[in-house]
């Protein structure tokens, strides 16, 4: 592949040239390339809980269909008959025993396979065959504790191999507030467009804490879970006592996690409802006790390669940044509850999620505000003449470090760091390379094998 298709971005010195957010080359090999290969959240098994249960969802540009088959297993399907390419199901969510084609009413079950095929006899009959015709299904699936990815890839490593030692923080955002493994359910999913690139938003998710002058307002107004009025910031101060930790793995993952210092400086949501109240304090006292030191782990934010963003705390949920264009993101927000929560706390987490986030949340403007400008600049002729700075907290990272008596693993910085986004880029670029999968892991990055190496 022509090596300028990069033009001026040479991560090692930290720049960034901004073709690669608007250029319909690089964003065509993406689709070709990342999407193709990537392991992409698609829905969560709460959605689908009965057999002929669907979910449409996407993967790149591409409709999907997640569905729960009448033996109970869980499938995605490319939403595209192999006719003449129709969708087979137009409909958000639902339940079906059969997928009918509209166009010329090929159908097909819930496994994927050819049903019913009009005039079959007579026009068909010893020329198709139908089991090759079925449904386009993924290569490879995975549900992880509730959460559902696939790939296309069929040379793709299985998920935990893929996740590497990011996998732990995506458990923060699955596991039960108490600690227990799973558990999570979908309570709501929020669904948007934007015009900006998808790698914008994704990589506002790595961790960057840089930006946080453009949640000033609303840091002063204090909308935390209780929503009272005289409440510190964001989460009724969620994480103020504990050392925070940027992370950047070697498969292109990123998160900002954040380590107590001891026991007991949890401060759950204020409530006036005892219920409300006692039911995180319990949360609080089982974590401890189940996970012990490991408890002292706390999630915030992060990214999972190439589009998975999470909140682990609160608000809690996934978020996924679909493609939907080279200057078009639609964004997909899965807010998440322990399933076996009280009504009243589902419900008091669910108004909290909305004044946070999503297209009406109030952080969530002030990013889309600064994602749509910084997309927009890229365009211009003088703009595009001059790279990005991603020099912040260059060479500040060290492997594998101990904070607070806790061992991090990745890449890890104790300060504010662009450091997840240049490891993200590289990894990005990778992918569009068509690079084989040793290097996509990052098993050939010294800076993930090397302790306290330079970046």
């Amino acid at each position: 592949m022509d090596k300028n298709i990069f033009g001026d971005t040479d991560l090692d010195a930290g720049v960034v040239d901004r073709k690669i957010f608007v250029d319909e080359e690089i964003y065509q090999r993406e689709l070709e390339t990342v999407f193709t290969r990537a392991w992409l959240f698609v829905g969560h098994q709460s959605q689908i809980p009965n057999p002929g249960d669907f979910f449409t969802s996407r993967m790149g540009e591409e409709s999907v269909i997640l569905v729960r088959d009448k033996k109970d297993e869980i499938h995605v399907f490319l939403n595209s008959c192999r006719h003449r390419g129709m969708k087979v199901c137009r409909y958000d969510s639902g339940n079906t025993s059969l997928f009918t084609c509209p166009y010329h009413a090929w159908t097909y079950s819930t496994d994927g396979k050819v049903r019913g095929i009009p005039q079959y006899k007579d026009l068909y009959e010893g020329v198709l065959d139908r089991e090759k015709w079925g449904l386009i299904e993924v290569a490879q699936l995975v549900n992880y504790k509730g959460a559902v990815f696939a790939t296309w890839d069929k040379d793709a490593p299985d998920f935990e191999t893929y996740m590497g030692d990011a996998l732990m923080h995506l458990d923060m955002a699955l596991d039960c507030r108490d600690g227990r493994p799973g558990g999570s359910e979908v309570i709501g999913v929020h669904r948007w467009v934007l015009p900006t690139n998808w790698k914008y938003t994704a990589e506002n998710f790595l961790g960057d804490s840089y930006h946080n002058p453009s949640h000033r307002s609303v840091d002063l107004i204090g909308i935390g879970p209780s929503g009272r009025a005289g409440v510190k910031g964001r989460r009724d101060g969620e994480l103020e006592t504990a050392t925070h930790v940027w992370i950047n793995f070697p498969q292109g993952h990123g998160v900002h996690s954040a380590v107590q210092p001891s026991f007991g400086n949890y401060t759950p949501p204020a409530s006036d409802d005892p219920e409300i109240g006692e039911y995180f304090r319990e949360c609080h006292r089982l974590r401890q006790e189940r996970l012990g030191e490991e408890s002292r782990l706390l999630p915030f934010t992060g990214n999972f390669f190439p589009n998975t963003g999470y909140h682990g705390g609160q608000p809690r949920g996934l978020v996924v940044w679909h493609p939907h264009g080279v200057d078009k993101t639609e964004g997909w927000r899965f807010f998440l509850v322990d399933a076996d929560a009280p009504k009243s706390v589902k419900d008091y987490l669910r108004k909290f999620y909305m004044r946070y986030s999503g297209p009406a949340g109030m952080t969530e403007q002030d990013d889309m505000e600064n994602w749509l400008y910084a997309s927009k600049s890229c365009k211009g002729v003088i703009a595009r003449r001059n790279p990005f700075n991603y020099q912040l907290s260059k060479d500040a990272s060290q492997q594998n470090p101990t904070v607070n008596g806790i061992q991090i693993r990745g890449r890890v910085t104790t300060q504010m760091t662009e450091h997840m986004a240049r490891g993200y880029y590289r990894r990005w670029q990778d992918y569009v390379n068509d690079a084989d999968w040793d290097t996509l892991l990052g098993k050939h990055d010294p800076r993930h094998n090397v302790v306290q190496a330079a970046e």
